[in-house]
């Protein structure tokens, strides 16, 4: 099997600001503010607007090259793709074993029944309630709250023979320890224009480090995979 560990990097490739860099999606907006139950309990407007203007971006961004060529592998081995993402970039190019981490942007869950998840297109405002009456917010995993696919993608990364990481600096913790859960004889790529090895990376030995990014070495990397 293959697991794919991608992050914002991909996106980012895509034309999706990410919050590391230094133009990020955040520069208008303490963290706190727009990405934390704190911050939702200070004001649902501000985060409501904040991402209702992520998930219109969507409509502005396709999937690139990096994204397709993962869709690729689907066809000949059984492939998942954990991501960090809450963008659907991985859906549209035609994966369809994706595991968000994170949350996603095109979904809202109740805010009274955490297993009342809804597909969302438009804006959401403070209107927005579940058929019990609870206010919607979006589907997103905020600092300080936990991650509930956790499990799920250690046990994808446990049953992997090649672990591919994409587009993430290894560095934001608990999707940074995942590659650490992969069988000690899986091959892993880490394909990363400025890779930064972290602990778990430094421990592998089947360990190969693709100077690059995504949309330039994934369609080579998948290509030579399929062989």
């Amino acid at each position: 099997m293959i697991t794919i560990l991608s992050g914002a990097g991909m996106s980012a490739e895509s034309g999706i600001r990410t919050f590391r860099d230094n133009n990020g999606l955040w520069e208008d907006h303490d963290v706190m503010d727009v990405a934390s139950p704190q911050g939702w309990a200070k004001d649902q407007g501000l985060v409501n607007r904040f991402y209702n203007a992520r998930r219109a971006q969507l409509d502005e961004v396709k999937p690139n090259a990096g994204h397709l060529a993962l869709a690729k592998l689907e066809i000949a081995f059984p492939t998942h793709i954990i991501t960090q993402n809450v963008d659907d970039l991985h859906e549209r190019a035609g994966s369809r074993n994706v595991l968000h981490l994170h949350g996603e942007l095109r979904k809202v869950r109740s805010t009274g029944n955490p297993q009342h998840v809804v597909t969302w297109s438009g804006d959401l405002t403070e209107n927005d309630k579940c058929p019990q009456g609870h206010q919607l917010r979006p589907h997103i995993v905020w600092f300080g709250e936990e991650v509930p696919a956790l499990e799920d993608a250690i046990r994808l990364v446990a049953a992997s023979d090649i672990v591919i990481v994409v587009g993430t600096s290894m560095q934001v913790y608990p999707a940074a320890s995942l590659v650490g859960f992969a069988p000690s004889e899986a091959q892993v790529f880490y394909v990363d224009p400025h890779p930064s090895i972290n602990h778990e990376l430094s421990l592998r030995q089947n360990l190969r480090v693709i100077e690059s990014t995504a949309a330039e070495a994934l369609p080579g990397l998948v290509d030579s995979i399929l062989g």
